[in-house]
């Protein structure tokens, strides 16, 4: 396989059309034989139209080894954005000044220099599970902890922002976990944000678990914006009107993005 505009291009494949078999070297009026796809689905090939394709229902089942993979994409993004923009890659190798912090998920779905455009050195990122950001605790300093610290102290961010996200399995595993507030390790991740369960819970019992969860979606990212709150140095930028905090909450189910505040 190699790159092509972005997608996966098939070069080893021999599949049967109404108009006869063709290999991996096969040729079609001259042209070399190359299948762009995504996820398995032919979309068009050098010299002929995915509408054409459409018309063959060509389907193939392809798996790209993980290495080659990683490397493709690299080589893709250093050939189409890192050598194109000296401008943004250039400053950067020598110190990074995000205006952004982010706490978001960990879902492979809600990538947020996808989703909200960020080039390389705008957004200082932190993903876990539910974008979750833990209460300070000067005993029990997480890693979230530290990396708050470090984008408020040293790289003076302005804005930290927490987005949450439509179909979370992590507000999901929130709403239906068994917590009764011992001291195992799945209770205490949870308890950082399980006020946003109760209050659901407590105004919304009537409705499905998946409203449920919609609602705690957003409920989740304003206790999280509460507990960046009890971080003395966040509290100490705030006030002076250096720090800004909000919330957002992206749905890829309809297409949207929402500010919480």
């Amino acid at each position: 396989m190699g790159s092509f505009f972005g997608y996966f291009v098939v070069r080893s494949l021999k599949f049967e059309t109404n108009f006869g078999s063709y290999g991996p070297y096969g040729k079609e009026e001259g042209t070399p034989f190359e299948l762009p796809a995504i996820n398995g689905k032919v979309i068009g090939f050098y010299g002929r139209c995915a509408t054409w394709l459409d018309t063959l229902g060509v389907y193939v089942d392809m798996e790209m080894d993980p290495v080659e993979r990683l490397i493709t994409g690299f080589k893709q993004f250093k050939t189409e954005v890192y050598d194109k923009k000296p401008n943004v890659f250039g400053p950067l190798k020598d110190r990074e000044w995000p205006k952004f912090m982010l706490f978001t998920c960990s879902d492979s779905r809600a990538c947020p220099s996808i989703t909200l455009g960020f080039q390389s050195g705008e957004a200082f990122t932190v993903r876990n599970i539910a974008s979750m950001v833990p209460s300070f605790d000067k005993n029990k300093y997480t890693s979230e902890g530290f990396a708050i610290e470090y984008a408020v102290l040293h790289l003076k961010v302005e804005n930290i922002v927490v987005i949450g996200h439509s179909k979370c399995n992590g507000i999901k595993k929130l709403m239906t976990i068994k917590y009764d507030g011992n001291n195992s390790p799945e209770n205490i991740y949870w308890a950082n944000i399980v006020p946003a369960r109760i209050k659901v819970k407590a105004e919304h019992s009537t409705m499905s678990l998946d409203d449920q969860c919609a609602i705690c979606e957003k409920e989740a990212v304003k206790v999280s914006i509460e507990n960046l709150k009890t971080y003395p140095f966040v509290m100490e930028q705030w006030k002076k009107g250096k720090l800004k905090l909000f919330g957002a909450h992206y749905d890829f189910v309809n297409g949207t993005f929402e500010i919480i505040k």
